[in-house]
């Protein structure tokens, strides 16, 4: 591990590994592979590695949990890039292994969750244990420790096994999206085509405290493609919001939607405006382009000349 480097989740052959490798080859050649998404941005955060790739939403289960609390609860950092990767899951096993032979299947749970009705009509005897991801599944299989293993199909690439069943997932063109998370004071450029990620921490929990939030944003035309709630971690019921929104921190609608959230707020903690993965363009009514809000402050300036 070094300070230059990029970390993702590993171990070798994960599905963020392949994301990587299609967001920045010439980082996924050297790329740390970090046992935990913990891990990677404790490393991150510690200045051990420059940058670090981890999943951050699938489009079957929603959240992944472990990132969004991590970037909630602990030190700061923000996002600088996205990526979207389509999943295919393959069943794999060591060379040799017949599927009527497989007992124990390992993998990691969000893969069970979008592949159980494949293994139950499949392996309806075959016990599936969950790992701490796909590739250590596979690492495991490799190792006689199981069966077979639900993973990427680069895995069985990586240790030596051979793949019985490929695109065994039971909802075709299942989503994976991965971050690129860098320490703070990293905000790219605007491209006309991105989102803005913050966490929103209520004041006081009242009646109307979330249509208050929601305002900030409506009120100056700014599109959210994302709200959820999450616990504090600090006591029962006490809980925050990860908003994301459509444009750039250095647009003026944005700029002005987040210091109203702020005013409001207990706190706010910013995670990065970045391109979408997408590139699809932002749509900006006309009253809240740029432009608008010029005109509008040369106005203003213009009452008190």
């Amino acid at each position: 591990m070094t300070a230059g480097q990029v970390g993702y989740l590993g171990p070798a052959g994960t599905f963020t590994e392949a994301a990587l490798r299609r967001l920045d080859p010439a980082a996924a050649e050297t790329a740390w592979a970090a046992p935990s998404v913990p891990a990677a941005l404790e490393a991150l955060r510690a200045g051990r590695i420059e940058a670090a790739l981890v999943p951050f939403e699938n489009s079957v289960e929603g959240s992944v949990s472990a990132t969004l609390d991590e970037l909630i609860r602990g030190e700061p950092l923000v996002i600088t890039g996205e990526v979207h990767v389509e999943v295919q899951f393959a069943l794999m096993a060591r060379p040799g292994t017949e599927l009527s032979a497989v007992r124990r299947v390992a993998t990691h749970p969000v893969a069970q969750a979008q592949t159980r009705e494949w293994l139950a009509a499949q392996l309806p005897e075959a016990e599936v244990i969950p790992e701490s991801s796909t590739a250590r599944a596979a690492v495991l299989v490799a190792a006689e420790v199981y069966d077979a293993a639900v993973a990427a199909p680069l895995a069985a690439e990586r240790h030596g096994l051979d793949i019985l069943v490929n695109g065994i997932a039971d909802r075709q063109g299942a989503v994976t999206r991965f971050i690129r998370l860098g320490r703070p004071g990293q905000v790219p450029e605007p491209t006309g085509a991105d989102v803005t990620t913050v966490v929103a921490y209520l004041r006081h929990n009242h009646a109307g405290a979330l249509l208050d939030l929601l305002n900030q944003f409506a009120m100056r035309g700014v599109d959210l493609v994302r709200l959820e709630s999450r616990p504090t971690g600090e006591a029962l019921g006490q809980y925050c919001f990860a908003i994301e929104a459509l444009g750039h921190v250095r647009e003026p609608r944005v700029a002005e939607a987040l210091s109203g959230l702020r005013r409001i707020c207990a706190d706010v903690r910013f995670l990065g405006s970045y391109p979408r993965a997408d590139g699809a363009p932002t749509r900006v009514p006309e009253v809240a382009t740029a432009e608008a809000y010029e005109q509008s402050r040369a106005w203003l300036d213009g009452l008190s000349r």
